[in-house]
């Protein structure tokens, strides 16, 4: 019994620590959710995301106010700095390194020595042991203020470190930054130093302002879908590519966020996917980007230029998501919301640092005073015969008894006390003069610091004027601000396989090289087929699959293309009719099959006669023969397609014959029937369009060319391909080709400095090369050149003592005949000329008789015999061209005057 009471007391005991221990059990769940939010709060706050205050991550935060600790005015191994940003940073020294150099490779806060790494070529920094730092003249400017400074002791509470840095200057927006923390990120691009300071102005004086972002590494941006940096918002980033020749193009600035090791490697992929075609890149950076890329022959470097765009990192799209800390809450806001907290927080600080220099003012205004009155009234005589300290302290006391109502506060006992440290050395050399003099100075300092808190905003204006004056030069924008406009990846693709086609069992694709060759292709393009029942479909180009039977065409389908017509004769299975029809396929589902005939639901019996696929609306004579049986009187007749419409693919067509058909077939080739292509030129992006943005260039066939006039003095002509780029810097003029008109052109002669006219016509036409029509001498320059019919010309020139200049109409025709386009041409009549301008003019009814053209060019040459004995009389030809010999000062001219813009 004894021994079953025991066994029952330690089951006892035994249930009541198992309910112990059940009380004590947290559930797992509870603990994940709880650590998981301590961690991502803390990834958040502390490593992640920056604080809006001061635009900068703890890490970078903490590196900066260590750089300042260990400032002598000289630099620092980093290797050091990073060992004293460790005593505030809880986390290891490659962190600390890597978040150094990141910070300096943004050219603002750090002025480096050593190599540093280099942001266009992705080369990593020297070991940190090799490279020195300190903090940049901007940085000590606008970074550190100890007094307005909020402090918080460090993770082991030895030190203590800013909470946040007093910045004054949106230098958030100026670096950019990028995180990823925990269910969180924030990616903030970098903006243009001097339009940050400018928007800051315009908000302070309350005006609206626009924000862009602006890259070290320059390049073309995009900014149509920036919203404000938002997220959701985008924008798109583009090499600079040129053509240095036919057979080279040249990378001069990359995307931000790329290198130009990857640059060059997502080429080399680009390449050996067969996406484009080259043969070799070089690598040419130096101080400059340079990236040189050898094309394949008989390549277009346009179209290779769009096909690096479409293929390679050549063009980025970046999405920006603006996300900041305030009040310790990730909190998303726009660049525009950014820059105004920024602005105002540098009212908030500038008011601060007055109010602070007021109190110091004031303090010296106060203590110079006693000073003055103590030695003065000779108080300090007075404390003699005291014995004791509190009676010392009591006498001084009480001879400033008289004169505290002037002072703005109370005298305290510690004022008392330094008035006995003074030293009787400086009692003896008191001097009443300079102690007003000094109290002068400090009323005035304390007055300005009065009225700059009175005019805070004119004051903060000025504060950040000085900032642009002072660090502006060479932080202009290097990102220029373009439309970038969608490229078809199929259209610019290069053709890296061969399409095939078993006709009779319907399969096409690119691996059934045994059966009959279609056409060149890329492996992204889509295939469109044609079949004898009168269906089509188009469908992914792959290794091998079926289509259907009795395939009849098969090629590459283009999307939205109008001008491919497709014409066809068949048999409609429903009634027995042959009809004809033109028509396009623009826009089709893939893999679906659409029937072409007639009857819609697919009549077995339709088939299809005669089938032709024309690129430009081409439309063919035919001769269609009937069955011996057929009862018609005229069994061979002919048809020519020219005569239909062209129409959609679902039209049925139009009535070609009644009686059974035995075949048609092709009698005579067409031309096109479609009317010309209107074709605008974009100035802003330099390209060609049928969608009606920038100058409508004119009405295009097939056989027009455009002329492109360069600044150079050399035209090229070109096709009206929407793939050809042209760099609008070099353009003078772009306009559809006359092969009739006459060029007119003004040129300045770098030999002999005279400036010619003359009229020519286009003699070299050979499509892509260029030809300069005037002298290749050193300092030739092309003034003016117009293709008008009647080519009259506003001329601003100048005359010696004049100080304002004069303006003449003049018509090119009546001083020079058409000659050749090599030919130097005749003096012009004026000689100093600012500038040039075409006069547009209604057509002249009548026209001049040959006697009264003699008569013009007479006086003309007479014009240009005075101008001659003038320049020979002392006449100022320096103003904008200088004809003497004395070339220095034909060039210091020149420069003064920016001759010809």
């Amino acid at each position: 019994m004894a021994e079953n009471e025991n066994n029952l007391n330690e089951d006892e005991q035994h249930g009541q620590y198992e309910d112990e221990k059940i009380q004590d059990v947290i559930a797992v769940s509870g603990m994940y959710e709880n650590w998981f939010l301590d961690y991502a709060s803390y990834v958040i706050l502390e490593r992640a995301v920056p604080a809006i205050n001061d635009g900068l991550k703890p890490v970078q935060r903490r590196i900066l106010h260590a750089m300042k600790e260990m400032d002598d005015g000289r630099y620092n191994k980093v290797a050091n700095i990073i060992g004293s940003t460790m005593s505030y940073h809880p986390h290891g020294d490659m962190s600390i390194g890597d978040a150094m150099v990141n910070l300096g490779q943004k050219e603002l806060l750090i002025d480096m020595q050593g190599n540093w790494g280099d942001i266009r070529t992705g080369d990593r920094a020297a070991a940190s042991r090799y490279i020195e730092a300190r903090p940049s003249k901007f940085a000590l400017d606008v970074l550190y203020n100890p007094q307005t400074t909020n402090w918080q002791l460090s993770y082991d509470g030895r030190k203590k470190e800013p909470i946040t840095l007093p910045v004054k200057f949106p230098l958030l927006l100026a670096q950019g930054v990028e995180g990823i923390a925990v269910g969180l990120s924030t990616k903030i691009l970098p903006h243009n130093f001097c339009e940050l300071i400018d928007a800051s102005i315009k908000h302070l004086r309350g005006k609206s302002f626009k924000l862009y972002p602006d890259f070290l590494t320059g390049g073309i941006i995009d900014v149509e879908e920036y919203n404000k940096g938002l997220r959701g918002g985008k924008v798109k980033v583009r090499a600079k590519i040129e053509e240095y020749d036919k057979k080279n193009l040249v990378i001069k600035d990359i995307p931000y966020g790329t290198t130009t090791t990857g640059l060059i490697e997502s080429i080399i992929k680009a390449n050996d996917k067969g996406k484009i075609k080259i043969k070799k890149v070089i690598d040419n950076t130096a101080a400059d980007v340079e990236i040189l890329v050898e094309l394949a022959n008989g390549v277009s470097p346009d179209i290779t230029i769009d096909a690096l765009y479409a293929f390679t990192d050549c063009q980025v799209s970046i999405s920006p998501n603006a996300c900041v800390i305030i009040d310790e809450k990730p909190v998303f806001l726009d660049v525009h919301e950014i820059l105004r907290h920024n602005t105002d927080q540098t009212v908030s600080l500038l008011t601060q640092e007055l109010e602070i220099k007021k109190g110091e003012l004031m303090e010296k205004i106060l203590f110079s005073s006693l000073e003055k009155i103590f030695i003065e009234n000779r108080i300090y005589r007075d404390i003699e015969e005291c014995e004791t300290w509190e009676a010392v302290l009591e006498t001084i006391d009480k001879g400033l008894d008289p004169y505290k109502p002037d002072f703005y506060r109370e005298i305290t006992q510690e004022d008392i006390i330094k008035l006995t440290e003074i030293k009787i050395k400086r009692i003896s050399k008191f001097d009443s003069f300079k102690a007003d003099e000094l109290m002068r100075r400090l009323q005035e300092d304390l007055a300005q610091v009065e009225h700059n808190l009175a005019n805070i905003i004119d004051f903060t204006v000025d504060y950040y004027q000085n900032l642009l004056d002072k660090y502006g030069k060479g932080k202009e924008r290097k990102t220029v601000i373009s439309s970038i406009e969608n490229i078809t990846v199929t259209a610019v693709a290069a053709n890296n396989t061969k399409l095939y086609a078993n006709y009779k069992d319907g399969f096409i694709g690119t691996a059934l090289k045994k059966d009959d060759f279609v056409c060149d292709c890329s492996d992204i393009d889509d295939i469109i087929v044609f079949r004898k029942d009168g269906k089509c479909l188009v469908t992914k180009i792959q290794d091998k699959v079926f289509v259907g039977k009795d395939v009849i065409y098969a090629g590459v389908f283009k999307k939205g293309d109008e001008r491919m017509v497709y014409n066809m004769a068949y048999v409609d299975g429903g009634t027995g009719n042959s009809y004809v029809k033109r028509f396009n396929v623009t826009a089709v589902t893939r893999d679906k099959e659409y029937p072409l005939t007639k009857t819609k639901t697919g009549n077995k019996k339709s088939k299809v006669h005669y089938f032709t696929a024309n690129p430009n609306g081409e439309a063919e004579l035919v001769t269609v023969y009937l069955t011996a049986g057929a009862t018609a009187r005229k069994k061979v007749f002919d048809f020519d397609f020219a005569d239909l419409e062209v129409k959609g693919r679902g039209a049925g067509g139009n009535i070609l014959t009644k009686h059974p058909v035995r075949k048609v077939q092709l009698k005579a080739e067409g031309v096109s029937t479609l009317p010309g292509t209107d074709i605008w030129y974009d100035a802003t992006i330099g390209r060609l369009n049928r969608d009606e943005r920038g100058v409508l260039l004119g009405n295009f066939k097939a056989e027009d060319k455009i002329i492109v006039f360069f600044k150079d003095g050399s035209y090229e002509l070109t096709s009206f391909e929407l793939s050809n780029h042209y760099n609008q810097a070099q353009i003078l003029k772009i306009e559809k080709f006359d092969s009739e008109g006459i060029v007119s052109a003004l040129h300045l002669d770098g030999d002999s400095k005279i400036v010619y006219v003359k009229r020519f016509t286009v003699e070299a036409m050979v499509v892509g090369k260029n030809y300069s029509y005037i002298n290749d001498s050193k300092g030739s320059k092309l003034v003016h050149v117009t293709t008008q019919g009647k080519p009259i010309v506003e001329i601003s020139y100048k005359k010696k003592g004049e100080r304002t200049k004069s303006v003449r109409e003049m018509d090119l025709s009546e001083i020079i005949d058409k000659k050749g386009w090599r030919a130097i041409g005749n003096k012009f009549p004026l000689q100093n000329i600012m500038s040039v301008k075409d006069i547009v003019q209604e057509p002249i009814e009548e026209e001049k008789t040959s006697t009264d053209t003699d008569d013009i060019k007479d006086q003309i040459q007479k014009e240009v015999e005075s101008e001659d004995q003038s320049s020979k009389e002392g006449y100022d030809v320096g103003s904008s061209i200088d004809l003497s010999d004395d070339k220095k000062k034909d060039d210091d001219d020149k420069d003064q005057l920016g001759l010809f813009g």
